[in-house]
C-alpha cells in the first residue's frame, strides 16, 4: 500500500488548487479494498443510488477515513489535521443507474438546526439536518472518492470542469456558462484509485451505459479550522 509520503508526492497541492481535482490511480491496496467490500456488504442495497451518513454508521468507513494514504490526500489539499465530516457510499447498478446534472456540493450534515448567520437554507436528508454553509467554509472542503471497482467511461464516471471552484458559489446562469464554454474531464479511476475534488468544483455524471457495480466511498474533509462550527452548530460526525 502506498504510504503517506508517496500519496503526498502524487497529489501536487499547487496543481490541485488550480484545477480543483486530482486522480490518483493507485492509492489503496487491493487487500484493503476487498476487506472494505466485505464489511460494507450488509449495508448494500442495489435499489438505492447511495447510502448516507457512513461516518456515523460504519466503523469500516471511519477506519478508511483515517487510512494514511487517504488522509495524505486530504492533508495535501487542506493542510494538517483536516477532519472527515461526511461519507456516502455510491453504487451505480442496473437497478440504480442515475444521472447527476452539473452542480457544486453546497450542503453539510449537522446534528440539529441552529439558526446561525451565514448558514441556510436548511433541508433534511434521510432524517438528518443539512444546511448550506458560507462559501468561506466550502472553500476549505474537498471530497476524496475511493473506488472499490474499476470505473471506466462506460460506468458513469464523474466529470469535472477544471478551475470552476475558483469562481465561488455559482448561480444557475453561471453554471450554464461554465458548462457551455469549458471542456469537461472524465475521471476514469481503477479499483483502489482515488479521485479528489474541491467541494465548489462543478461536477456531474451520466448513467452507466453498461451498469455493473461502481462502488465509491465519498468522504468529505474540512480544513482543521472548521473542526468546530460557529455558535452551537455541530457536524453530524467529525473524525
Amino acid at each position: 500500500m502506498p504510504d503517506r509520503r508517496s500519496a503526498l508526492i502524487v497529489l501536487n497541492p499547487g496543481k490541485f488548487r488550480d484545477d480543483g481535482y486530482a486522480i490518483l490511480p493507485s492509492a489503496v491496496d487491493d487487500r484493503t479494498i476487498t476487506a472494505l467490500i466485505d464489511d460494507l456488504a450488509p449495508l448494500a442495497d442495489s435499489s438505492r443510488a447511495g447510502i448516507r451518513h457512513m461516518l456515523r454508521d460504519s466503523p469500516a468507513v471511519r477506519a478508511l477515513a483515517r487510512l494514511p494514504a487517504v488522509r495524505a490526500v486530504a492533508e495535501a489539499a487542506l493542510g494538517p489535521e483536516a477532519v472527515a465530516v461526511r461519507a456516502i457510499l455510491f453504487d451505480k447498478t442496473a437497478n440504480a443507474n442515475w444521472k447527476v446534472a452539473w452542480h457544486q456540493d453546497l450542503t453539510i450534515a449537522v446534528q440539529r438546526r441552529v439558526e446561525t448567520p451565514g448558514f441556510g437554507p436548511w433541508s433534511e436528508k434521510d432524517g438528518v439536518t443539512h444546511v448550506q454553509p458560507p462559501a468561506e467554509l466550502l472553500a476549505d472542503m474537498i471530497a476524496v472518492r475511493i473506488h472499490l471497482d474499476d470505473c471506466a467511461a462506460n460506468n458513469g464516471p464523474v466529470r469535472v470542469l477544471p478551475g470552476s471552484h475558483r469562481a465561488g458559489r455559482l448561480s444557475a446562469t453561471a453554471i450554464e456558462q461554465w458548462r457551455s464554454t469549458r471542456s469537461a474531464v472524465i475521471c476514469t479511476v481503477p479499483r483502489g484509485g482515488i479521485v479528489a475534488f474541491h467541494s465548489l468544483l462543478l461536477h456531474a455524471s451520466s448513467p452507466a451505459t453498461t451498469p455493473t457495480h461502481r462502488r465509491v466511498v465519498h468522504i468529505e474533509y474540512a480544513a482543521a479550522r472548521w473542526r468546530s462550527l460557529p455558535g452551537a452548530l455541530a457536524w453530524l460526525d467529525c473524525h
